[in-house]
C-alpha cells in the first residue's frame, strides 16, 4: 500500500509510504480517499494526523504519470483528484499535518485540507506547479489563499518558489515549526489531546468555521446558531457544564 492508516489512543494516523519522495499518483490518491472515508466512519478514530516520511511528506504529483494523460483524461481525473484531498479536508474530526521535508505541490495541498499544521525546522513548502505551465488543481488555489491571503498566495503560486519553515510560519502557511526529529511525536500529542474533547462539539465546531468560510456572515452565524443549539441534546453538554458547575473548567471526562 502506498498509504497506511494506524489508531492507537483514539487517534488515526494516515501514512504516506511511496519511496522514495511520496509522489502522489493515482493510486496514493484513490487511497488517500479510501482511509479519509474510513477515519469519518470510525467511531473508535477521534482525531488524525497525516504524515509522510521523517526526510520528506509528499513532493508533489508523479509528473512521469501526468505526463502520458491528455486533455480528456485530465478532464475526469481533476474531478477525482479534487474529491480524494476534499475527503482529507472534510473529516469530521480535528486533522494534523505533521510535515517533514518536502511539501511540494500536491504534498503542501495535502497540508492544506488539515486544520493544523506542525512542521519540522528543515521543510520546504511550495506550490511549484506553474514552473510546468500549469497550476494548482488539488485545492491549492483556493485553500491556499483562504489560508495566507490572496496576495501571498499569489506569490506563491505565481512563482513557484519553495518557502522555509520559518517563512511559512510568519505567513501562515504552517502553526508550529518544531526540531524535526519531534514532528511525529508533537502531532500526535496535538491530535491525542482533542481526541479526549467532545466528539459531536469537535465536530460542530470544524464544520461552523470550514462552513461560514464559503458562505457570508448570515449564513455563517445561522450554521453557527444551528450547530451551538443542537449540542443542547448531546450527553456531552450536560456532561461538560455538570463537570464546570461542581468541579470548575477543563476538568470534564467525556465519552
Amino acid at each position: 500500500m502506498t498509504v497506511n492508516f494506524e489508531v492507537a489512543d483514539g487517534v488515526g494516523t494516515i501514512s504516506l509510504d511511496r519511496p522514495p519522495m511520496n509522489a502522489l499518483d493515482i493510486a496514493t490518491q484513490d487511497r488517500l480517499r479510501e482511509l479519509a472515508d474510513e477515519a469519518t466512519r470510525r467511531d473508535d478514530v477521534r482525531a488524525v494526523v497525516v504524515r509522510g516520511s521523517e526526510k520528506v511528506f509528499a513532493a508533489g504529483a508523479d509528473i512521469k504519470e501526468m505526463q502520458d494523460m491528455d486533455h480528456p483524461a485530465m478532464i475526469v481525473r481533476s474531478k477525482a483528484l479534487q474529491d480524494a484531498f476534499t475527503a482529507v479536508a472534510r473529516i469530521p474530526k480535528p486533522v494534523v499535518a505533521a510535515v517533514t521535508g518536502y511539501a511540494l505541490g500536491g504534498g503542501c495541498e495535502l497540508a492544506l485540507c488539515a486544520d493544523f499544521r506542525i512542521a519540522a525546522d528543515n521543510a520546504k513548502l511550495g506550490q511549484p506547479e506553474i514552473l510546468l505551465g500549469l497550476i494548482p488543481g488539488a485545492g491549492g488555489t483556493q485553500r491556499l489563499a483562504r489560508l495566507v491571503g490572496p496576495s501571498k498566495a499569489k506569490d506563491l503560486i505565481f512563482t513557484g518558489r519553495q518557502v522555509k519553515a520559518d517563512e511559512a510560519l510568519s505567513i501562515g502557511l504552517v502553526d508550529r515549526v518544531v526540531p524535526a526529529d519531534e514532528v511525529f511525536e508533537q502531532a500526535h500529542a496535538w491530535a491525542a489531546r482533542l481526541a479526549k474533547g467532545p466528539a459531536l462539539a469537535l465536530r460542530a465546531a470544524k464544520e461552523a468555521v470550514d462552513g461560514g468560510l464559503e458562505t457570508d456572515l448570515d449564513t455563517g452565524l445561522t450554521i453557527e446558531r444551528t450547530w451551538f443549539a443542537g449540542l443542547f441534546a448531546t450527553e456531552d453538554r450536560e456532561t461538560g457544564m455538570r463537570s464546570f458547575v461542581e468541579e470548575g473548567p477543563g476538568k470534564a471526562k467525556f465519552r
